[in-house]
């Protein structure tokens, strides 16, 4: 195994601790022999472990040997694979390298454990190589990353040689890239101090559709339309949605990655306090070949708070453009996102400000930088009746109708208000009773 990779030339940076670095560095020990057949058997177990833990994670299945260099061949960052994002394979002598290392992936994917097995006396790589999953719920692994590795693993392990390894990797780092984005829909972000920003992919997405949120067509048109529009690359706005509370405001950004992802469209969920790393952010995504979404839920200052003056430099006004591949999207149940007091509508002058109304103004600029609002307001009763039935029906509620209502008219009154959440939780009440 060191043999082969050691003839790799773009993918050969993959790190001293990676799982096949260190296997190499074994399989390469047992060939010079003169080893302790025991202590060499305790490493490949630790790696097989690392392999188990990966397969777990990720939710791999089948063949986790080949799962993991298909995984490698996903998250690999060369000067390769950064091309066929941005524009897929072109004619060049870099071709000529990437064939080779395919080549050699070729040869690892039908590798022969079975003299290392025999040597050592050991069975893993027999095992992990026919290996069956312990059936799990999607919660407790990375859905997306699973289905994909899995399906191109299978693709690959199919492949006659390494040119049609080559054929199909780089036409799936040209419809999904490389990396996390390619394989994940949604992060939240993470800054250590002296250390980059990194980013955290969200495992258990909720994998909402549009369509499942009742109503509100309108503010979903006006969602989808400006959303393609960003996908199409043509003039796209940053977008505000704002109004009550259980709305659907927050479900309906999060049901946008779902319908396309395929698409390229990502979301990068942020936090009022890690405002100050948005620039960071920016650089860091302003040449992949994705769309991103930065997505601020629950969107609004107190008095006092300043950390808005970031995001308005960010969303227009700064030094450094918005990219072209980045819009922010934001929830808020406040129109104007910063509460405002009586004291900013009078220029007297007040806690040493002179010009109070120039303090207004300075606020409700932040939300004039989102070109497209959106106002979810609270359903109807009868609305929030239709809602109701609709995911009682849904749910397998066989309920009487008019007894239905009747609770969950007695439902909201205890909630405080018509809401699509409310209606939500209400019927998932009921769905938990015996008697339903």
């Amino acid at each position: 195994m060191y043999r082969e990779l050691s003839q790799l030339v773009l993918y050969s940076d993959l790190g001293e601790d990676a799982i096949l670095t260190r296997l190499a560095e074994i399989f390469r020990e047992l060939d010079r022999g003169g080893y302790d057949r025991d202590r060499l058997a305790g490493r490949i177990h630790a790696q097989v472990k690392r392999l188990l833990d990966l397969g777990t994670d990720c939710g791999f299945d089948c063949d986790l040997w080949q799962c993991y260099l298909t995984w490698l061949l996903m998250t690999n960052e060369n000067s390769f694979t950064r091309t066929c994002e941005r524009t897929g394979v072109q004619e060049g002598s870099v071709n000529h390298f990437a064939r080779g290392d395919f080549a050699v992936f070729h040869r690892l994917f039908h590798y022969d454990f079975g003299p290392v097995e025999q040597a050592l006396g050991i069975d893993c790589f027999s095992t992990i190589c026919s290996y069956r999953a312990i059936p799990k719920r999607e919660r407790m692994y990375n859905r997306d990353v699973s289905q994909q590795v899995q399906s191109l693993r299978q693709k690959l392990a199919d492949a006659a040689d390494g040119d049609e390894m080559f054929r199909l990797t780089t036409d799936y780092y040209r419809q999904y890239g490389y990396g996390v984005f390619a394989m994940n829909r949604a992060f939240r972000i993470d800054r250590q101090t002296g250390r980059p920003v990194d980013f955290l992919p969200i495992s258990n997405v909720d994998h909402v559709m549009l369509e499942d949120l009742l109503g509100y067509e309108k503010q979903k048109q006006e969602l989808r339309r400006n959303t393609e529009a960003f996908l199409e690359g043509r003039a796209a706005n940053n977008v505000l949605l704002y109004g009550d509370a259980g709305t659907g405001k927050s479900t309906s950004v999060k049901a946008l990655i779902n319908e396309y992802f395929d698409r390229g469209l990502r979301m990068i969920e942020i936090y009022k306090h890690q405002f100050g790393d948005l620039s960071a952010i920016l650089a860091r995504v302003k040449n992949r070949n994705y769309r991103f979404i930065i997505f601020i839920d629950d969107l609004s200052f107190e008095e006092n708070e300043v950390e808005y003056k970031f995001l308005k430099a960010v969303i227009e006004g700064g030094v450094e453009t918005r990219p072209d591949n980045v819009l922010i999207y934001a929830t808020s149940n406040r129109r104007h996102l910063i509460r405002e007091t009586w004291n900013d509508r009078t220029d007297m002058e007040h806690h040493g400000d002179i010009h109070r109304s120039d303090t207004v103004e300075e606020k409700l600029s932040l939300a004039a930088r989102f070109g497209v609002s959106i106002n979810f307001g609270a359903p109807t009763p009868k609305e929030y009746q239709e809602i109701v039935l609709t995911l009682a029906r849904r749910a397998g509620i066989t309920m009487d109708s008019k007894k239905l209502l009747s609770r969950a008219n007695a439902w909201e009154v205890r909630r405080g208000g018509f809401s699509g959440r409310a209606a939500r939780q209400f019927v998932d009440y009921l769905a938990a009773q015996p008697d339903s």
